[in-house]
Order: C-alpha cells, then sequence, then structure tokens
C-alpha cells in the first residue's frame, strides 16, 4: 500500500513514513540499475555517451509516466478527495514517483530480480523505439546553434503559477534571433518544450 500512498494521503503522525516517498527513492537508484545493466547487454558496441543518452531518455519523467498509464497506476494511486479533484492521479510526475516506488516495493520485497523482470517487459517498447540514441530538445537547440557559432541558447522563466503541489511554469528559449515559450510541472519540463516549439521555427 505505501508504493501506491501519494504523500498527500500519508498520515501527518508518521511524517509522511507511510506515503511512497521512501520507496520511491529506492526504485529510482533500482531503476537506473537495471535500465543500466540492460542497456549495456543490449547494445555492447556503443560508448558510454550514447548508453548515457538512452539511459536518460529511459528514465525521464514523461518515459516513467507511460509505464505508468499502462499499468494503470494512476487509478489505483491513494489520494484524498482534495487531490482527486484537482487531478493529481494524471499528472506526470505524480506517476513517475509512483513508478519508481513500485520497483523500491519489488525490490526491498523481493530483490532486484522482480524488478528487472518488471523493467524489461515494462520498457521494452521504449527502448526498442529508437535505433540511435534519442537527444533531447535542449541537447538538439545546443548543438544546432553551437555548430553555427551562435552560442548556447538562454532560457529565461517567464512565470510560475498554481499551488505550491501543482505548480505551472512557462519557461522562454531564446536562440539565433528567435524564441518560443514552454509550459511544463517543472522547469526542465518547460525548457524542453520551448526547444523543441524553437527547432521547429529554425526548421533544424
Amino acid at each position: 500500500m505505501h508504493a501506491l500512498t501519494h504523500r498527500s494521503a500519508a498520515d501527518p503522525k508518521q511524517r509522511m513514513l507511510d506515503s511512497n516517498e521512501r520507496l520511491e527513492f529506492v526504485g529510482d537508484r533500482v531503476l537506473a540499475l537495471a535500465i543500466a545493466e540492460w542497456l549495456a547487454e543490449r547494445f555492447p558496441e556503443e560508448r558510454e555517451g550514447d548508453l548515457g543518452k538512452r539511459l536518460a531518455h529511459l528514465v525521464a519523467q514523461d518515459s516513467l509516466a507511460k509505464v505508468a498509464l499502462s499499468l494503470g497506476i494512476g487509478e489505483a494511486l491513494r489520494v484524498p478527495a482534495s487531490e482527486e479533484r484537482s487531478g493529481v492521479r494524471r499528472r506526470a510526475s505524480v506517476l513517475a514517483d509512483a513508478v519508481e516506488a513500485l520497483l523500491g516495493a519489488l525490490y526491498v520485497d523481493g530483490g532486484l530480480e522482480p524488478a528487472r523482470a518488471l523493467v524489461r517487459r515494462e520498457w521494452a517498447a521504449l527502448l526498442e523505439a529508437s535505433a540511435q540514441p534519442p537527444v533531447s530538445p535542449k541537447t538538439r537547440l545546443q548543438e544546432w546553434t553551437l555548430g553555427r557559432g551562435l552560442g548556447l541558447p538562454e532560457y529565461l522563466l517567464v512565470s510560475t503559477t498554481g499551488p505550491s503541489h501543482n505548480p505551472v511554469f512557462v519557461v522562454r528559449a531564446l536562440a539565433a534571433g528567435r524564441d518560443a515559450e514552454g509550459t511544463g510541472e517543472n522547469k526542465r519540463a518547460a525548457e524542453q518544450q520551448a526547444a523543441a516549439k524553437l527547432l521547429a521555427q529554425l526548421g533544424a
């Protein structure tokens, strides 16, 4: 039950110890190890840098949220009625944390093997989706500007709205005399969206 208990549903007297946060902490490391060993096995000819790009993509919030949706984790989360109305079950960050907590619970209860089995089953489509190591929009934009002697792109925080537990960030990306804005649950997600929009503008 701990793995599927959002912190908003935790008992304040327990100081969050009955939520999924501690299992999430463990599961984050378990996921990284399971993916890293799998990538080294699956792509024996790739260099460390390319394996790192694949790893970053596979453990990113968006990838974890997709896995959570396929497993139906959102519907199984334990949340109070107030958070239910705010749409917490659909938030990518919440879904990603719950997947990590589930992996942490599997590891604590049964060791690495059951956690590894879940990773290899649920992440298989994501791992095989790209023949080449995936590159994030921010990295692509940086490579594009540097390749043309334009320096590094800039990212400016435009605004942060919403409650502290459900913020919305707006970030503006600037490069090559153009700009684009992106939104997200955190600054990184907003930056990635802004970079992707700017790349589309630039035809890159």
